[in-house]
């Protein structure tokens, strides 16, 4: 495994590596086994694979968790050579970015409800070193969770509106044994404040059985899911279409459920595809 730190040089790399497709995992870094299981898929579905860690500053709002955000860059590298990745792409800041240039917007609208909504600009950020990275890998498929859905589906917008020739291939979210959702940031959680970010799964299987008992009114869904989340510190609770157009009845197959709540100081997402 080869690590690069500028895109010239990764470029340099990929070019002068065997040809085939390449498959493409942007991460920030801090891999856990949600990133190993987009690594692994990438690996079987492509003769090259590159990852890349870079926490990069502009999706991070004035007082976030920049500067304290996990980094583990032995971790990392292990992992990913036990992962059988080609390229580790691990730039700095300076590398990708320079004054006063252009930027990749959000949309008006779907970039600014829920999580854009507390977060105004986030998405700006996201977009725009994504679009960074997918031209200078140029990659035949790139690998994203659906734990983080409304960004996957901004990037899903993005590519398509930029008629950029690459795959978005969207993955399985992985969830520890005790059900919550793999994120870098639940290394902030306390064991008491684990034990209470278990009701934002928990909101979710509600939601599940609710729908399987034939109740798709989704007023009813997110009153019986804001019941199981109390007292946590709920920034939405969300029922929508796949494009994210809010819903009135669950649709199978077009349906996800979304909710952001805070556990102590730690923000953390989940969802059910349904």
């Amino acid at each position: 495994m080869k690590i690069l730190s500028t895109p010239s040089a990764l470029r340099a790399a990929l070019e002068a590596h065997r040809g085939g497709s390449v498959g493409f995992v942007p991460t920030m870094g801090a891999l856990h086994a949600g990133h190993r299981a987009l690594i692994e898929r990438a690996r079987r579905e492509n003769d090259t694979v590159v990852v890349s860690a870079f926490v990069n500053p502009t999706q991070f709002l004035p007082g976030e968790d920049l500067d304290a955000y996990p980094r583990r860059r032995e971790a990392d590298e292990k992992i990913c050579e036990l992962c059988g990745v080609d390229f580790l792409f691990r730039p700095d800041a300076a590398d990708l970015y320079g004054r006063d240039e252009a930027r990749v917007a959000a949309p008006d609208v779907r970039g600014y409800i829920l999580e854009g909504t507390s977060r105004p600009g986030h998405f700006d950020g996201v977009l725009t070193v994504v679009n960074k990275l997918l031209h200078i890998v140029a990659p035949t498929r790139a690998y994203f969770g659906k734990k983080d859905a409304q960004q996957l589906m901004l990037i899903e917008t993005m590519v398509r509106n930029l008629f950029m020739d690459v795959d978005i291939v969207p993955c399985e979210t992985v969830r520890d044994d005790d059900g919550l959702a793999l994120s870098s940031r639940n290394v902030y959680l306390s064991p008491e404040a684990r034990e209470e970010a278990l009701k934002i799964p928990r909101s979710l299987k509600r939601a599940s059985k609710l729908v399987m008992q034939g109740i798709t009114e989704t007023d009813r869904i997110e009153v019986e899911m804001a019941a199981v989340l109390e007292p946590l510190d709920v920034e939405y609770i969300a029922i929508v279409d796949r494009s994210f157009v809010p819903l009135k009845q669950v649709k199978i197959g077009e349906t996800i459920i979304l909710v952001e709540a805070v556990v102590g100081t730690t923000r953390l997402l989940d969802n059910l595809w349904m």
